[in-house]
């Protein structure tokens, strides 16, 4: 088995790549405005109410128009997926890896179409298109290793006269609720973690994004993944997805969302159904308020960057994003100043335009709460770049820095989920770390500082899932920097982490006496 090596992103700097990516471009314009049925044990089923996924850039283009499941469907997905398992729990762990392997060859054949699918139906420019589907790679060739390394179980201790065993036998049939943000990367991992470990799934992706799970789904089958294995079903969250939540024969549910969508999966799956035999098990990621903490002992040049990057990458549409900084006041107006200029700097447009910097919104909602939050923050602080928006043609929200804003200030506590950044002031790093560490999330966090013991006192009072040292507070890869966090920002289930598979299977021990 060749060793796992993360992906590599694409170095737009190269004309041929930046040829290649025009003419995915090209190809996935061609094939805009198709219809996409639902695949339910392999059928596929077209329902007269469909989906309709726009592109956020621009809201007059459809991407596709996809069949939307009903109860009905959903059931009829279910009892597939729940007959499929009996099967599938009894492929060896070998040909389930091998699945993953060969999806994953395709997808890096095809990785330029599926990213400029992406910047199409999810807004995302060229870089962080191209990350999302390295990202998807990642998820495929790691699982598949990490099932093979766990396939044998675990050692346990035997003594003489008897022989024991500890191995991992799979749940049954997951819920898989997959967010649009990152609509091809944590939609492929959350998948094939669960298909890997010998589950079935029910595939409902978020509704902006359906058509790229659609199309992943196709690389399944292409990989030879048996029909029923993976059963898409895009519908509304309060029809289907409370349905197959509460569903008796649902054993887990994986999802990736907001921390109140997270909330009400989480009390609704720990109620006893008719006919429940089990605790469903709930692997929930739910979103945080993300601090970069500046000390002033520290590269400000990097400080600034890494603070504009993490906030404005992919209009600041990632739980990791930085969407607050705090600066210890000795080096404030300094950061701030750079800061300033930084965004100035951006540009923000269609995503098709590898020029720019930044690109839309995700949709009309997203548009309407992130404009209201700037609002917010011109009562609560000083706008020193941005503050303005654009919903003529697409959902563009200029970057927006809010400055002298207090700790206890909404636009600091609040998770806004687009391109505005909050920044505090502290008096020393204690502080700064005091109002990091003030919120109810803990999903990740970053210190700039040449101050050894500082660091040190980060690494052990910072709490979050993943802290960064002296770089941004984005950009999780599988396998080097398992992902998740604390508190309400999820179950801390360490994606693209050595004990994530483990959550989609439970432990038996047999014991023989010989």
């Amino acid at each position: 088995m060749i060793p796992y090596k993360h992906e590599p992103f694409t170095d737009f700097s190269k004309e041929e790549n930046n040829i290649a990516y025009l003419e995915a471009l090209k190809k996935v314009e061609g094939y805009l405005g198709e219809e996409y049925p639902l695949i339910i044990g392999g059928e596929r089923i077209t329902t007269n109410e469909q989906i309709i996924s726009y592109n956020p850039a621009n809201k007059e283009e459809v991407i596709g128009s996809v069949s939307k499941a009903s109860k009905e469907l959903a059931e009829k997905a279910m009892q597939i997926a729940d007959e499929t398992f009996h099967t599938w729990k009894k492929v060896k762990p070998e040909i389930r890896a091998d699945v993953l392997f060969k999806a994953a060859a395709i997808i890096r054949r095809r990785k330029h179409e599926i990213s400029a699918l992406l910047t199409k139906e999810a807004g995302k420019p060229w870089n962080e298109a191209d990350a999302d589907t390295a990202e998807a790679i990642d998820f495929l060739e790691y699982y598949g290793r990490q099932m093979l390394r766990l396939k044998d179980g675990q050692p346990v201790e035997s003594r003489p006269g008897e022989f024991n065993r500890y191995d991992y036998i799979p749940l049954g049939v997951g819920v898989v609720i997959s967010p649009w943000n990152f609509p091809f990367a944590i939609m492929a991992g959350t998948t094939v973690a669960a298909v890997v470990t010998g589950n079935t799934v029910l595939l409902k992706p978020a509704s902006t994004t359906p058509v790229v799970a659609y199309k992943f789904v196709e690389i399944l089958e292409e990989a030879g993944l048996p029909a029923g294995v993976v059963n898409y079903i895009p519908g509304s969250g309060a029809e289907v997805g409370d349905y197959l939540v509460d569903h008796p024969k649902t054993r887990f549910i994986s999802f990736t969302g907001s921390r109140d969508v997270g909330l009400r999966i989480n009390e609704r799956a720990s109620k006893l159904n008719d006919g429940q035999i089990w605790l469903k098990r709930v692997i929930a990621e739910m979103g945080g308020k993300d601090t970069i903490v500046v000390d002033k002992e520290a590269d400000l040049e990097l400080a600034a960057q890494s603070i504009v990057k993490s906030a404005f990458g992919f209009s600041g549409q990632k739980c990791s994003a930085c969407s607050r900084a705090v600066i210890v006041e000795d080096v404030y107006d300094e950061v701030i100043t750079r800061v300033e200029e930084l965004t100035k700097g951006l540009t923000v447009g269609d995503p098709t335009d590898l020029s720019n910097f930044t690109g839309p919104v995700i949709d009309a909602a997203a548009f309407e709460k992130i404009t209201s939050y700037i609002e917010i923050g011109k009562e609560e602080g000083r706008i020193v770049a941005g503050g303005t928006a654009d919903n003529s043609k697409g959902f563009f929200v200029n970057p927006t820095v809010i400055v002298d804003v207090t700790p206890e200030a909404r636009v600091m506590k609040e998770e806004i989920f687009g391109p505005v950044v909050a920044i505090a002031k502290a008096k020393d790093f204690d502080e700064a770390l005091a109002i990091a560490n003030n919120t109810e999330y803990g999903l990740t966090g970053a210190v700039i500082t040449k101050n050894r013991m500082n660091q040190e006192k980060a690494r052990e009072d910072f709490h979050v899932g993943n802290l960064y040292f002296n770089r941004g507070c984005t950009g999780a890869i599988v396998g080097y920097q398992p992902f998740g966090g604390f508190n309400m920002s999820g179950t801390d289930s360490k994606a693209g982490g050595p004990d994530y598979l483990q959550l989609h299977m439970q432990a038996k021990t047999t014991s023989e006496t010989l």
